[in-house]
Order: C-alpha cells, then structure tokens, then sequence
C-alpha cells in the first residue's frame, strides 16, 4: 500500500444518526483519533466529538512542550473524559453519555497509542494483522481469565458491555503503549462497527489488496455494510514509510 493516511465514517444500515468521530492530523500525520459515543442520539455524538476536539487541540497546545510523549498523550485523553463529564453536568439530558476512544501518535521519534474502551487499533505488517490493542469489555476479560472461548466471546451478548469508557469520574488508567512501526507497515483504527461485521482475516486480505488508505478505509466500511452494518463504521488507515507516517 502507498505511503499516506485516510479515514471514513459512516452511519451504516441501521441505524439513523452517526455517533462516530474520528480526526486526522493533516498534513503533517502526526496524531489519529477514532471514537464511538454511546447514551442516545444526542449524548452519543456530543460525547464523541468533545472527546475527538479535546484530544486535538491538547496534543496541539502541548505539542512542542518539554513532556514527555506518553504522559501527553494521556493527559490529553483524561482531559477529554473531564470535559464530557463538565457537559454532563451542564446537560443532564445527556448525562449517560459516553465514548470510547483509540488514539496514534507519532512523537519525537516515537509511535504511542492510548485507548478507552473497544475501539481497536491493528497492525498489518506483511501478511499478519495483529490486534494491538486490548478492548476494555466485560467478555474480553472473561476471555483473558478462561471464562469463556472465543467462540463464546464472539457471540456473547455481553461482548458490548464496557468495562472503562469516557465520561465516567472512576475513569483511572488508560491503556498506553509504545508500538514498534517499521517501513512498509499498515495501521488501522476502527469503531466496532467494522470489526463486529468483518472478521480479521476478511480485513487483513482487504487490506493486502487495496492499493491506498483511502481505497482501503472504503472498502472496510463498503464490507462492513454489505454484511449488516448495523453499527456506525469508522476507519482509519496510516501506511508507512520509514520510521514516521511522513518521512
């Protein structure tokens, strides 16, 4: 896949109103966000959007300050999950709301990512996807402990109970690491809306045989549609080249 990065969102097949977010810092690459609100209508994309602008114009301020890029990047998502809880209180009509939220950041030589909840974040580096991130559910855990196989995992009707999100004051870790990236790699960013209608090995083989980011972030959401979308669908792709999305 070219060098570049895209992303696409799309209200799916069901449902009425789009509750995804998602940002791309262009032209210069340097952070991604995708985030998946939730608590009706009105709270769900009010929730994803303060979490995406937060996260924005933080990283932004902050950029070139002295901080160090793990401990930005996590402030700047505790600092979105204070400002949902403020317009909760502000708007008791939503004050249900929540998001979830996956965050790449590219930093001083360094790639991160920070994650809230069941957004995934995945590597495709050759011909192996990996999930990175760990989704921040009820049967994910179960998952870990070998309560339940994955063939339970997969249809459980728990599978989207979250056990952190955004909007929520007992909100105390977020999920960081650093992510080796190497020449040639693909990273995607996705709400469950892509994952919970395509498989992994269906989005590997899509994106081996796309040609760019935005080829690749259509077709994913156009598959994700074809086999219910029944969820909003967000995507997100970075392909790489060198150490950095835009070297």
């Amino acid at each position: 896949m070219k060098p570049g990065f895209a992303g696409k969102t799309d209200t799916g097949m069901v449902r009425s109103v789009n509750q995804d977010s998602y940002y791309i810092d262009a032209p210069q690459g340097r952070f991604f966000v995708v985030a998946d609100g939730m608590g009706g209508h009105a709270g769900g994309q009010e929730a994803s959007q303060i979490a995406t602008d937060t996260i924005r114009t933080y990283l932004e301020e902050h950029w070139d300050s002295s901080v160090a890029s793990h401990e930005l990047l996590e402030k700047a998502i505790f600092a979105a999950n204070l400002k949902i809880i403020d317009d909760q209180q502000k708007h008791p009509e939503r004050s249900d709301m929540g998001t979830t939220v996956v965050v790449v950041m590219f930093r001083n030589s360094q790639q991160w990512y920070g994650s809230v909840g069941d957004s995934r974040l995945y590597r495709l580096r050759t011909d192996r996807l990996e999930q990175l991130s760990e989704d921040q559910t009820w049967v994910a855990r179960a998952l870990k402990m070998g309560d339940l196989t994955l063939e339970e995992a997969r249809i459980h009707p728990w599978r989207h109970v979250l056990s952190q999100c955004l909007g929520r004051r007992d909100l105390q870790t977020v999920e960081m690491h650093c992510i080796e990236v190497n020449a040639g790699d693909c990273l995607l960013l996705c709400s469950d809306g892509l994952t919970e209608e395509v498989s992994d090995e269906a989005i590997a083989d899509c994106l081996r045989s796309t040609d760019t980011c935005e080829e690749a972030a259509t077709a994913l959401i156009e598959a994700a549609k074809f086999n219910g979308g029944s969820d909003n669908i967000t995507t997100v792709l970075i392909s790489v080249n060198g150490e950095s999305v835009n070297s």
